[in-house]
Parts: C-alpha cells; structure tokens; sequence
C-alpha cells in the first residue's frame, strides 16, 4: 500500500494543507486522480509520497490516463498558494479542468484540415531592429503605439522558440480578442494553434486541456489569463498582449497578477517574458526603469501608407451649443458619422462601462468634487444627499452651488451604452448598429460577430472598453468618445492612468494604415492631464506627472496594498466590525479607514472595508494569513473600489 498527498480540486475544501490518501498503485507526483472527499467524488493532483499516516486513509478511486502534471507546474501552484494565499481546493481549480475525470478527452489532433503556413508580411526595419534587442534579457517591456506590429513581433519570437522545441503562451485581456490572434497565428503556424477560454464548454475545455498536456511537440497556445496554469512541459516564451489591462487581475481568490506570475514562471522555466502594451501600466515601466530591464519602443505604423494622422478633435461639453441635434453627441459628432456612413465605412462610439458612476462637477468652471485627504473623487450618495470618499471615509454635504464660482450649476451625471444606441438610432434610423458591452447576449458577443466587425456589415459599432482593446478593424475611420470623463472621476488613485490608457487605445483604433482616421473627444475637462496627454500620445509627460502624484501620495509601486472588506447585515455592524479589526492590526502599517466599500451594499449585505499599505508585501501576507473568518481579502488590487 502506498500513501500520498494529493491537492483536491474543490472549494468545499477550505484547508490550506494537502490530504492524505492510500493507493495499492504506485504514483508520480502530478499525477490526476479521483478522491471521495465527504459525500462526493472529486479531482485531485498527487503532490508527494509519504509515509503512512496515523490516521486512517481513503483509497485513490481512479487514477486517470493521462500524463502527470509536469514539475514545473506543481512549483506554480506551491508558489501560488504562498504568494496569493487561498485553499487547496481553489488553488488546484485555477490548473485543473472542471468534470477533468468524468469526460472522455480525445486524443486526436486538436485541429484538421488547416491549410498550410503562409508567410507573414516582412518585418519593418523598426520591427527588425526591436527584434535583435530582444535576445539578451527575460523580461522585455514591449512599448510599441497601436497599429505599430506588436503581434507580429510576438510571431517572430515564438518561431524561434518552436525552432528549438519549446512552446510559447500568448495571453489576451479578453475572449473576444482571441479569433484575430487566432487568425494570425494559425496563418504563421497551422495546427501548432491552441486556443482555450471559459467560452468554450467544459468538455471542449477539457479536451483541449488533455490534449496539451499529452503532447510532446512544442505548442503556442492563446487564450486569456486563465492559460498561465496550463500544463505546457517546456514553455520558451511568455507573452502578455495589452499588459495594462485590469482583466489581467484576478478579481476572486486567489486574487493573482497575471504579470506576477508569469514572472515566476519564467524563472522557473528559463523563459522570456514579454510585456506588450501602447499604454504600459505605470507600475511595470518604473519597474522596468529602476530593474534596468529593456523598454523597446514601436513609434511608427506597421503599413507603409501616405494617409494622413488621425485627426482629433476634443468638443468641450460645457457649451452646450455644440449639442443642437442630441443631448449626447456634439454636432460635430453627428456631421461626422453622416459623412462615414455616406462614404460607406465604419464608426465607433466609445463609452466607459463604468459611465453609470455619478459625475460631480460644475456647469460653468471646472471645478470637480474630490477629497481633500485623498485627491481622489467623491461619490454621490442620492438617499442621503452626501458626497463620501471610499478609502479614507470622508464625508461632504451635497453641494448645491459650486464651491469655486459660487453658481448654482453642480450637475450629476450619468449615461450609459443602451441609451447611446437608442440616440444612435433615432438619428441613423438605416445604419446597422451593434452593442457591444458585459449586457450583450452570448450570441451578441464580440467573438461571436468579428468577421461581421472586420468586414465592415455593421456600420456603427457602440460599446464599453471591450472596443478599445487590440481590433485592427479596415474599414473603421472614425471614433467618438461619448464622454471622456467617466473614468476621471471614479474614486480611486488609478482614474488618471486608466483614462490616458483607454483614450490612447481606442483612438488608436483608427489610423492603422489602411484609411485616414477622425477621432472625436467629448469631454467636460478638455484641460485634464490624461486627457490632453491621450490626445497628443504624449505618454513621457504623462508618467513623470503621474510617477510624482504617486510618490507624493504613497501608491503603488512605492508601496504594497491589501484591501480588507467586512460584510454585515446593518451599516452601523460593518463600521463596528472594520474598527474592532483595525485595532487588531499591527501598528507597523499604515491603515486608510474604516469606510464604506464603494458599492456598499451588496446582497443585502453592507460592506466597509479597510485599506493597508506597507513597504513589505511579506507583511500583508503574514496579515492575510492571521485574519479572522469573515474578512475578505483583496492583495496587489487594480483599485481600491
């Protein structure tokens, strides 16, 4: 009899440890097998063999066919669980397949019938010379302008790793990205292709995970996050598209960094990392500057073309003369989509999904509600009239003239995506319009509709941020932003760094080289740093203002943060049980609040939460693994909401 610890696949297993389980077979660490844990069976991973225990053992129900995890990923998941501390049961679910033991996975060739490998267009001599930089190093931040070739520098780098028969992981930010990597890889490297996302079922998923895994030829395979855990045996290259994303943060336990982690990855596989992005996240381009690590910037466009640069044009809000034919959209917006639509080609109409949050400013100046302690902006609470900040508490009464110019011109808005489309429509009433955002059904769905995108059948296209990510689309010359603001005045100290990156993205959806670009800005702050930086795609200007404000008010990278949240069921409980947690606290970090969570109430559950700061992220860890039962936990966020 042998005796093993296995690693269960099952957030019903709150444990952080492993448990022991007998076999009469012998097993290789890595390997997957059915366990009963309580009443049900479940996946497993065998972590180690050990000696028998004191205690009495169930047996290994089944041991599946396939191979064993290889020992590169069993270090991921140990380094995961120290570094992200979550359970057993859910670590293991990030590397495991669901139903992994109850599908019948095929072997068979993940793709047939492609066609052969065409050549891809020659490097430009810029592309070329970025391509010889990128040999001496692991970790490459890869800061090239939209529509300046980045993917084709990724497809040159993965044919020299399968060249020497080593795979290549090549992530995205999102699903609906994945059919024009896709397209352009498979076009490169034929059936060499994988491609895995949560879109696809669970025993499509768990095919394609089986197949990765009993493969010995090198593969490139792309996908979302999510593929940082898959099984590759010898990965040589590790690819992180649009790094700056926030999709690329786990928003649930274990709340990982992708970024992180493929940096330990690549330690541990001797692999290259690169970081490619128009609009790098603040955090990775210092690091990159104090670590001494290669920036290799793209300025130019891929296409050799004689079309003009975009034009852009930014439409002050507060005149609203400028509005005479819609409420939302300017009359240089409309005379502007009249003039695409006659001409035969296509139109985006961007609007941050978050465009729902209240927006406090002045009518006539510019003045904005925000905190005094944090710089940051204040949110409206319409049932009790206030203004709260929802990291340090901070509380304001609703003011009902401006405090700056004393009129009675404070405006709260709000508009969202479906309403923009409803305007859309009564003033195109021929046009094909199509939205594109989280409400979307699945047949709706960005991936599910690109070649209708690509080939230009919809004429305008309306949506969130999921437009402004990647698209090369031709036929697309003109781009509106509904409103610039939205972002800006969300209560965080990311709002700066997220407007310039979603600005800059999706204005550079137009002017690709394929036909001249017009790209029009509405916004209330026509003088805001990120907005005029986006416009000019002066990103130089816009990281030293921004590296400062940072340092000034210590944010991340110079410090580590950790958010903690209680939720009760009455506010005056939250606000008790956050207090009585700070004290407990250690008195070596520095703790913003107790304050309401910025959607306070959720599930009928009210919500406040603490935000800790310390120069040792092994501090925060330590706190995380000595908090109480009912603290959630948030380690490295994105934000602070």
């Amino acid at each position: 009899m042998y005796y093993y610890e296995v690693w269960v696949r099952s957030n019903k297993y709150k444990g952080n440890s492993a448990l022991t389980y007998h076999s009469r077979s012998r097993l290789a660490p890595g390997q997957i097998v059915s366990v009963p844990l309580r009443h049900e069976t479940v996946t497993a991973v065998v972590i180690d063999r050990v000696d028998q225990p004191e205690i009495k053992t169930k047996a290994v129900e089944a041991i599946s066919p396939l191979p064993p995890l290889p020992q590169s990923t069993l270090k991921l998941m140990r380094w995961l669980q120290a570094f992200y501390p979550a359970p057993v049961g859910v670590i293991t679910q990030q590397f495991i397949p669901a139903n992994l033991m109850h599908n019948k996975q095929t072997l068979a060739p993940i793709v047939k019938n492609l066609p052969p490998p065409t050549a891809p267009p020659p490097l430009t001599d810029e592309q070329a010379a970025a391509l010889k930089q990128m040999t001496a190093y692991d970790t490459y931040l890869l800061h090239g302008r939209t529509g300046s070739g980045k993917t084709r520098l990724y497809q040159e780098l993965a044919k020299a790793e399968l060249k020497k028969g080593r795979s290549a992981l090549i992530l995205t930010p999102e699903i609906s990205l994945t059919p024009q990597l896709e397209n352009e890889f498979k076009s490169s490297f034929s059936d060499k292709v994988v491609v895995m996302h949560s879109s696809l079922t669970s025993k499509q998923r768990a095919e394609r995970w089986a197949q990765v895994i009993a493969r010995d030829a090198p593969l490139v395979l792309i996908g979302p996050r999510s593929i940082i855990f898959s099984p590759l045996k010898d990965i040589g290259l590790i690819v992180i598209d649009e790094a700056h994303e926030p999709a690329y943060k786990q928003e649930q336990a274990p709340y990982y960094v992708t970024s992180r982690v493929a940096a330990y990855l690549r330690d541990i596989q001797n692999a290259k990392l690169v970081l490619g992005s128009a609009t790098p996240l603040v955090d990775d381009y210092f690091l990159a500057l104090t670590r001494k690590k290669p920036i290799i910037k793209l300025t130019h466009l891929a296409r050799e073309t004689n079309q003009e640069q975009v034009k852009v044009k930014i439409i002050d809000a507060h005149d609203r003369s400028l509005f005479g034919r819609s409420s939302y959209l300017s009359s240089v917006l409309v005379a502007a989509l009249e003039k695409t639509l006659s001409n035969g080609e296509q139109a985006l109409l961007y609007l941050n999904r978050r465009g729902t949050a209240r927006i406090i400013i002045c009518g006539i100046c510019d003045w904005q509600a925000r905190c005094p302690r944090c710089d940051l902006a204040l949110t409206y609470h319409g049932d009790t009239h206030i203004l709260r900040c929802h990291v340090c508490g901070f509380i304001s009464p609703a003011p009902t003239t401006c405090p700056k110019c004393n009129n009675p011109s404070v405006k709260y808005l709000s508009v969202g995506t479906k309403a923009i489309v409803s305007e859309v429509a009564r003033l195109f009433p021929q046009a094909n319009i199509a939205r594109f955002d989280s409400d979307s059904p699945k047949a709706e769905r960005l991936e599910q509709r690109y070649a209708d995108i690509k080939s230009g059948k919809i004429d305008i296209l309306i949506g969130t941020q999921l437009l402004a990510k990647g698209l090369d689309l031709p036929k697309l010359t003109l781009v509106g932003v509904v409103l610039a603001d939205t972002s800006l005045q969300l209560p965080d100290y990311s709002v700066n760094e997220r407007t310039y990156q979603l600005l800059t993205q999706v204005i550079g959806r137009v002017g690709r080289g394929h036909l001249a670009g017009e790209a029009i800005v509405q916004t209330y702050n026509p003088k805001a740093r990120s907005i005029t930086c986006a416009v000019t795609n002066d990103w130089d200007t816009f990281y030293k203002a921004e590296i400062a404000e940072r340092k000034a008010f210590n944010y991340p990278p110079f410090t580590h943060l950790l958010k903690l949240t209680l939720a009760r069921a009455n506010p005056k409980n939250a606000e008790r049980a956050a207090t009585l947690l700070k004290t407990s606290l250690p008195k070596t970090v520095h703790i913003d609040g107790p304050a309401p969570s910025f959607h306070e109430k959720q599930a009928n559950k009210y919500r406040w939460q603490l935000v800790i700061k310390s120069e040792r992220r092994s501090t925060l860890v330590d706190i995380i693994n000595h908090l109480p039962s009912g603290v959630s936990w948030d380690i490295d966020p994105y934000n602070l909401m």
